[in-house]
């Protein structure tokens, strides 16, 4: 029996996946959470095969707590499961430890191919995110600009996209307000951009917004 916990902030996306799992023997929902927080305290008091994960969860970013997540138990396989294309986060969540990234439009049965593939230790890469591993992302000119990005410089840019102050931004990632001002100064180098409004645009042009 494959134990699965799910986190999400969405009630309707953990019933959609516990329906989804309930029609296979082998798999189990045991847990879920609505937050970031909760996923970690649990975390350290039970036992998954398998942490289904959110990205956008609102007290923390998916991000920071899968790599919390593979710092306290790194043999714990985590699959993303979000809303955002899989060019944008797909790359950066394997870098972080992931053993796969699917998207929300994905079929239920790539979902349970997912999990029996993490819960052996194997990767899931779908076969359009296999083609961009193959062959899109071979030179530095096929990448987006944001690829450049550190996470933490991306996680400001997705907070600008979102309209988000420096001080509210600072606050959300424990930073000061200071540090963040350094990283906005980061991504204006990095995208080839000039101003906030700049960046702003950039991300919602790209499906950047959290």
């Amino acid at each position: 029996m494959i134990n699965v916990f799910i986190a999400d902030d969405h009630a309707i996306v953990r019933q959609g996946v516990k329906q989804v799992l309930s029609e296979y023997p082998d798999i189990k929902l045991t847990g879920e959470a609505a937050d970031g927080q909760e996923v970690l305290r649990q975390a350290r008091t039970e036992v998954w095969d398998v942490l289904v994960l959110d990205l956008s969860l609102p007290d923390c970013s998916g991000l920071d707590v899968l790599k919390s997540l593979k710092h306290e138990q790194p043999n714990l396989p985590v699959l993303v499961l979000s809303m955002h294309a899989e060019d944008q986060f797909a790359l950066r969540c394997l870098k972080a430890g992931a053993s796969g990234y699917l998207t929300k439009e994905s079929v239920p049965e790539e979902l349970v191919k997912a999990i029996r593939k993490a819960a052996v230790g194997r990767k899931y890469i779908s076969s359009n995110l296999a083609e961009t591993l193959a062959f899109g992302l071979q030179t530095t000119a096929d990448q987006p600009r944001h690829a450049s990005l550190s996470d933490r410089e991306f996680q400001v840019v997705q907070r600008m996209g979102a309209g988000k102050t420096t001080k509210e931004i600072a606050e959300e990632l424990s930073l000061s307000v200071k540090t963040v001002s350094t990283y906005r100064a980061r991504i204006l180098e990095k995208l080839d951009l000039k101003t906030s409004a700049a960046i702003i645009h950039y991300a919602v042009q790209n499906g950047l917004i959290d």
